[in-house]
């Protein structure tokens, strides 16, 4: 009888046990730690990751240079150029054409199955500029490489001058348009009672110098850890805790702007990787108030 009493006794707190350690684990899993998850968290891939994906022949890298020696000096393996006039066109920084569009991602082996992850040795936001018009065209498979090629050569992981052979790839478009904020949705934006939100992407002075009316300033830097030496993503928490300190909240659209659409194009990657409903107004200050010298509120105040 001691000897049933005990057994009993055992298994009752092995019971206990497990039931506690159960309850940990889903409360640690549940909806307030998915709440503070990023919602699309496969739109920034590690160092690692791509490491262990250099020979997934679905995995096309693409190093966005301004020029071909950018990319012949050293590239993370298997990477292709992408040069940055091949996917923007005039002094206004502007979309090409889909057609032509296509031409330069097909001419880079991407398909429709293809997942895509982009850096650059240009300025910071052309890849997100990258990433935007891959989205505008609809390719929903567009990474980005979490601190780029800095980070990737912090970790003293390889690079080489070698170019790939590229097999041509069959990309169809399917084109939002949805995405790309024109003159007209940017006037929208700006009206008190509107349901979109004007998120400048500048630095502060650039912001307070002339904004559009109710805009929020977050600059596109402070999402990042080190800008300028290991620029890899804030948390998703801190990001979302950077966007609620200038009062943006889930619900309304934002619309990311800055001086011709390439600071917003980070902002625009940053908005969509944490769920926000984003378009990019690629005319920006320069179509706004340059172009069609349309009024501007100075100083630090929305309005």
């Amino acid at each position: 009888m001691a000897k049933t009493r005990i057994r009993l006794l055992a298994v009752t707190v092995l019971t206990l046990l497990l039931s506690t350690f159960s309850f940990a684990g889903s409360s640690s899993a549940g909806p307030s730690a998915g709440e503070s998850a990023a919602a699309h968290p496969e739109m920034v891939v590690s160092a690692q990751w791509l490491a262990d994906h250099l020979n997934d022949p679905k995995v096309v890298i693409l190093h966005v240079a301004d020029k071909a020696a950018d990319y012949r000096r050293g590239h993370i393996p298997g990477a292709r150029y992408l040069s940055t006039d091949d996917f923007t066109t005039g002094n206004d920084v502007e979309l090409p054409s889909v057609d032509k569009l296509k031409e330069v991602f097909e001419k880079l082996g991407v398909s429709d199955d293809t997942r895509v992850v982009i850096y650059t040795t240009a300025w910071p936001p052309m890849a997100g500029r990258a990433f935007f018009t891959l989205d505008y065209m609809g390719h929903d498979k567009t990474s980005m490489l979490d601190g780029g090629i800095e980070h990737w050569m912090i970790e003293k992981r390889a690079v080489t001058s070698e170019e790939p052979k590229i097999t041509h790839g069959k990309f169809t478009p399917h084109v939002h348009e949805e995405v790309r904020a024109l003159l007209d949705e940017a006037k929208k934006s700006t009206e008190a009672d509107s349901k979109e939100i004007p998120v400048d992407s500048r630095p502060m002075r650039r912001f307070k110098d002339g904004h559009l009316a109710g805009a929020v300033p977050i600059y596109w830097q402070d999402t990042l850890v080190d800008p300028n030496n290991d620029p890899v993503f804030l948390s998703p928490e801190k990001l979302k805790a950077l966007f609620e300190s200038r009062g943006v909240k889930p619900g309304k659209k934002l619309v990311t702007y800055c001086e011709v659409g390439l600071q917003a194009s980070h902002m625009y990657f940053v908005a969509r990787y944490l769920g926000y409903d984003a378009a990019m107004y690629d005319g920006s200050i320069h179509e706004w108030s340059m172009v069609n010298n349309l009024p501007v509120v100075k100083g630090d105040s929305p309005r």
